[in-house]
Order: C-alpha cells, then structure tokens, then sequence
C-alpha cells in the first residue's frame, strides 16, 4: 500500500473529519519546519507527508480511491472506479486513468489555519529558495510555537481574516466603434465552487460587460470575488481590462479623433472636400479652402469619442493630410507654374 496515511495522522481507519482536523493541527504545527530549525529536512520531509495525508484523507472521493487501491490507485497505477478529485487525466491507448497531484504544504496550511498571509506580511506564499525558507507564522502564532499561551489556534482565529486569493486580471479587445457607441459584451467563464456538501463542482457563467461610450484602452471593470473556490480563502476578483483594436481609418488621441487624407498637390493648392464616414455611420462634407500645406490640419469640432464624464459632449475630428507631389515636371509645367505663384 505504500504509505500509510492513516498511521502519518495516527487515526484509525473510521475517522470522522474531526479526528481528522485534530491530528492535522496538533502534527503541522509540530513538524512545521520554521519550528525545527535545527532538524530542517527532516521536519520538510515529515511536515509534506503529513499534509498529504490530511489533504487524502479529508477528502471523501481521494479517501475512497486510497482505502480501495491505496497509494497506488492514487497515483493512476490502478484504474479508479470514478474520476472525482483528481486534478490531472491522460489517455492511453484508449483507457484512461487519474492521478493524484499533490497539493502544496504551504496552502493546506494557510487554508486550515485561515491566515490573511502565510508568511506573516513577509510575500507570496511560494518565495524564493526552499518551499519553507521563510516563517509562515505572524506573531501570535509564534507565541504558541514557542509554548507559550493560546490553544485557540485553528480554532478559527477571529483575529485573522482569511487571505484573498490573487487578483485574476483579463484583457478585453474592443473595436473603436465599441467605444465610440457603447455596448454589452458577454464573456463565459468556468469557475470552481463547491457545493452544499463541499465537494468540489465546476460551474459556467456569462458575465454582462456594459462598455461606456468614450472609454479609453486601460480601464478596468472588476468583478468581486469570480474567481475559484477554495477553503479557507476569500475568491479572487476577475477583472477585465479595455484594449482597444487598430482601426483602418482612425486613429484616436485622446478624447479625438485623427484621419489622414490622400490629396494630390493641385487639390492642396486650389482647395479640397473631404468625405468622411464617422463611426456611427453618418457622412461628412467639409470643404476645405486654404491652401493645404504639409503641416496644415482641418480641426471639426464635435466629431470626435465621446467624453465618459461629460456624456453630452465629444472630443474634436482632426483631418490631416498626406500630400503627393509629382515625381517632375515638364520644362513648360515649370515654367507656367512659376507664371501662376508669381503673378
């Protein structure tokens, strides 16, 4: 059978989920590794057996699998009757079979013991180094390391609210005329819950995304607590990030709007009309009579994005132009052009 995960927690095999958390408790904060510097590796080698353990046994389809096949079936050398609760699945040769990842020490610990942060403030719960090379333990609990008072400890320690899970970020491509109109863009995400009974489930979701007129690539839209379920930590919030497509004819700046307009140089010289289609569809005349040179800018007010705070009023269409000259000239083209510019 391997290990067995019954004598690492020291219960018998009837063990309700109490028996279960008690021996958990009392062991982990025994063999936790920052509790036994002086015997480190052997603390890490005894503290992740107990954790894996407890992480079997705790869970009633693992536990089901384990008491059948033991450690074997968990690791897919037998075939389970059933697949539940078990987080990798490959095929071979037409029959499947399920193995057992082992979850991180470090979580099942800070998921028990519901700490805002594993590490006492100090980072992440998977630093640099060794997967225990920093103290997992704020204050309070290094009192009751060091046999000092406090049997409350796992008890659910109302002095410290449990952590929230990492900020789960997303981006969203939108069209220029998404933004330029608003509109409702649906996304289907797939998290894991539980249910009523605790067991791990997946459900679907469609989320309505309600895009403002005027919004600009970078903002937010936060969804709280959308992400995973896990025991004993708060569910990340899923938040989703404007990004904005290239347009084929406009560019935006700002709150404006900017299009470029191919003229030839007799249209610079003796006057232009422009004609524009904006992106809710209507259509632009706008004569332009002074002379276009290559810096020169046609600014029409009103017709640019939307301004979100200001829904009333719009940035301005900037026409700018790309003028082509002629590769040369006649002699007689030069000469009565110089007639005309001088006269």
């Amino acid at each position: 059978m391997g290990v067995d995960y019954y004598k690492v927690l020291g219960v018998d095999r009837n063990a309700s989920d109490d028996d279960l958390k008690k021996a958990y408790r009392k062991l982990a904060m025994k063999w936790h590794p920052d509790k036994n510097p002086n015997n480190k590796k052997d603390a890490e080698s005894k503290f992740k057996t107990i954790s894996e353990a407890y992480d079997v046994l705790s869970d009633q389809q693992k536990r089901a699998i384990y008491d059948q096949y033991g450690e074997e079936g968990l690791k897919g050398q037998v075939p389970p009757p059933g697949h539940g609760g078990f987080s990798g699945m490959h095929h071979d040769g037409g029959s499947s079979s399920f193995r057992f990842n082992p979850r991180n020490p470090e979580d099942i610990f800070s998921e028990f013991f519901g700490f805002s942060s594993p590490f006492g403030g100090m980072g992440g719960a998977h630093g640099g180094g060794g997967p225990f090379q920093r103290s997992m333990f704020g204050e309070d609990i290094l009192s009751h390391l060091r046999g000092g008072a406090g049997n409350g400890v796992g008890e659910g320690s109302p002095s410290m609210p449990p952590r929230k899970g990492a900020m789960i970020e997303r981006t969203l491509p939108c069209s220029l005329e998404d933004l330029f109109k608003g509109t409702t863009k649906k996304m289907k995400i797939s998290r894991d819950v539980t249910d009523g009974t605790g067991r791990p489930t997946t459900v679907e979701e469609i989320l309505a995304i309600e895009i403002k007129p005027g919004w600009k690539k970078g903002t937010k839209i936060t969804f709280p607590e959308k992400g995973n379920q896990q025991r004993g930590v708060i569910p990340s919030d899923l938040v989703f990030i404007i990004d904005e497509k290239p347009h084929a004819v406009f560019k935006r700046d700002g709150n404006d709007l900017v299009v470029t307009q191919k003229i030839s140089l007799a249209e610079a010289l003796t006057g232009y009309t422009a004609q524009i289609s904006t992106l809710d569809g209507r259509s632009l005349t706008i004569p332009i009579n002074s002379v276009i040179s290559p810096t020169y800018e046609e600014v029409v007010k009103g017709e640019g994005m939307p301004i979100p705070k200001e829904p009333t009023k719009k940035g301005n269409l900037r026409v700018k132009f790309d003028i082509k000259f002629p590769a040369r000239l006649t002699s007689d083209q030069k000469k009565g052009i110089k007639q005309l510019l001088t006269s």
